[in-house]
């Protein structure tokens, strides 16, 4: 058995905010630890190809009699009560390879590390002291798959209304996760999308944050989405400014998938209630080769006012052509399919 040694990130100079956030942090740590609060590990699912994985995990202090409890019910501010454990070592073993990371500023692992996968799903174990050891499911994309669906989920699976302040709060934090509403028809042509494209993975992108994965996953789950990773993004201040920038996460998470397959091109699928549209145009100019059309559910009136967005007009399915690229808009999945079964995208 292999170890690769932890590598510590070089110094950086942090952003006031952040440098009041770490001592926050560090202060409800201890005080929390001496309280008997113990480490628990929450796994994301992470993707990879033969040879290597992207594996993400947090690292946060739980009570003691919540380690093992599972909430039947959950809503949605109990995702936002746990402290991170921050420069945590976690060992991440693949088959006989274990190799150590340490969690970052906010308790997250977010490391690409070597090994064996065969294309399909695998495992790999997280570790870290005081804690249970837990396992990390890994969507291994084979290297010959040449089509893939990278999907928004806010409005775009999930009913959310997102950037109106209030109503964001109150789906985040207050309503219960199994009063979500899933958008009509979306989980079928996915599942067609995967069928007709067998290996063929799907990626779900989203602002928001990595607290709410767990339930998004459920979410996912619970209306029969394709299983695929999340990429979320983490609240709160950055080492150089005071909030993230949710439009740049997603633009870099393009760019990043793009580099890491080459070979796939991709149906970028979103809503036209947020920045979808422009964000998905852009990577489409700079990335041509890797974007096979772009497909956008179109809000209705009443949901683009609720999402912050100018009323569309709405009614039948259409494509038209822009940035060389075909872009398919539908006010639902069934719409969505009914353009896309008879091309050459699918």
């Amino acid at each position: 058995m292999s170890v690769t040694p932890a590598g510590r990130p070089p110094a950086v100079r942090l952003h006031r905010a952040a440098r009041i956030e770490d001592a926050v942090h560090e202060v409800i740590e201890r005080r929390l630890r001496q309280r008997g609060w113990q480490p628990v590990i929450t796994a994301y699912t992470g993707y990879g190809s033969p040879g290597w994985a992207r594996v993400m995990g947090r690292v946060v202090l739980t009570r003691r009699n919540e380690v093992n409890k599972r909430l039947e019910k959950v809503r949605g501010w109990r995702s936002f009560t746990s402290s991170p454990v921050h420069n945590a070592p976690v060992q991440i073993q693949i088959g006989d390879q274990v190799h150590e990371v340490r969690t970052d500023r906010s308790g997250y692992v977010d490391a690409r590390v070597k090994g064996d996968l065969t294309p399909g799903w695998a495992t790999v174990r997280l570790s870290t002291v005081g804690a249970a050891s837990v396992e990390a499911p890994i969507r291994v994309v084979d290297p010959d798959t040449k089509f893939g669906v990278i999907s928004d989920i806010d409005d775009t699976v999930m009913v959310t209304a997102l950037p109106r302040p209030l109503l964001a709060a109150w789906n985040t934090f207050v309503l219960d996760e199994h009063a979500r509403i899933a958008v009509p028809g979306m989980a079928v042509l996915y599942e067609r999308l995967v069928a007709a494209n067998p290996g063929s993975p799907v990626f779900y992108l989203s602002t928001g944050a990595w607290n709410v994965a767990p339930t998004l996953t459920r979410f996912l789950s619970r209306h029969l989405y394709p299983a695929g990773p999340l990429l979320l993004t983490d609240w709160g201040p950055t080492p150089d400014r005071w909030f993230r920038s949710g439009q740049e996460h997603k633009r870099n998470t393009l760019a990043r998938l793009s580099s890491e397959f080459p070979h796939i091109r991709w149906l970028l699928i979103g809503d036209d209630g947020q920045h979808d549209q422009e964000i998905y145009s852009a990577f489409a100019h700079d990335h041509p080769e890797n974007v096979a059309a772009i497909a956008i559910r179109r809000l209705s009136p009443t949901q683009a006012v609720l999402a912050g967005a100018i009323p569309g007009p709405s009614g039948n399915p259409e494509a038209v052509g822009s940035g060389g690229k075909t872009w398919f808009s539908a006010p639902d999945g069934a719409g969505l399919w009914s353009l896309l079964r008879d091309t050459d995208v699918v």
